[in-house]
């Protein structure tokens, strides 16, 4: 498995392309915006985009994937279906957030807890991470190790609670009893910021650090 960061959007929003070296079949994490960018590192890197992938429905995650997946005649799979309120407010949230005007959508799959996704040979378990939005799921590849987290969890940080059915104990609970067991060594791509390991936000990241709780 490999991967590319590409940040879009003025949020900086860590899109990710995800492609299966054997296959050279590939997907894309949260396309928040910025199509042109997204379109020229797949041609850079010379992958065939089969899906859209996405953690969740805020605006800066989702601004691109129903033109991508137009474009490209793919699937956009996920997120949870407890987030199709925010995919359904999206021309709201354009305007909330000064965003061109983005259309609601429904995704050609909702996913659920225990799902599997394939990108060409490579899985990903999907894990519904409620708390920042209570249809946020987290995508983890168990053989390289790795996950894609949205904004459940940022190095140093976690994700806001100040949203419409945003919960902070679900958030709280997502991190501590869903990613953590996932197990230390996990590196995971936050919707912002620097990438990071579990590991190092039990140990140094001030609002789910284990000395918080043991």
């Amino acid at each position: 498995m490999k991967y590319q960061i590409i940040p879009v959007t003025p949020f900086q929003q860590n899109c990710s392309l995800i492609w299966c070296s054997e296959t050279n079949k590939a997907a894309v994490v949260d396309p928040g915006g910025d199509m042109e960018r997204i379109l020229e590192a797949v041609e850079k890197v010379g992958v065939t985009l089969e899906k859209v992938l996405l953690t969740h429905g805020h605006i800066d995650h989702v601004g691109s994937a129903k033109q991508l997946a137009d474009a490209l005649d793919i699937p956009i799979v996920g997120p949870h279906k407890a987030d199709s309120f925010w995919l359904e407010s999206l021309p709201e949230q354009s305007q909330h957030f000064g965003f061109t005007q983005c259309e609601p959508f429904v995704p050609t799959q909702y996913l659920e807890q225990g799902d599997l996704v394939t990108i060409g040979k490579l899985e990903l378990s999907v894990l519904h991470c409620p708390g920042h939005t209570p249809g946020h799921i987290v995508f983890h590849s168990a053989a390289s190790k790795t996950a894609w987290v949205g904004d459940v969890l940022f190095h140093g940080s976690i994700g806001r609670t100040d949203f419409p059915q945003s919960n902070h104990q679900d958030l709280i609970d997502s991190i501590t009893k869903t990613l953590w067991p996932l197990g230390r060594e996990v590196e995971f791509v936050p919707g912002h910021g620097p990438i990071s390991t579990f590991g190092t936000e039990r140990d140094q990241n001030p609002f789910v650090a284990d000395q918080l709780f043991y």
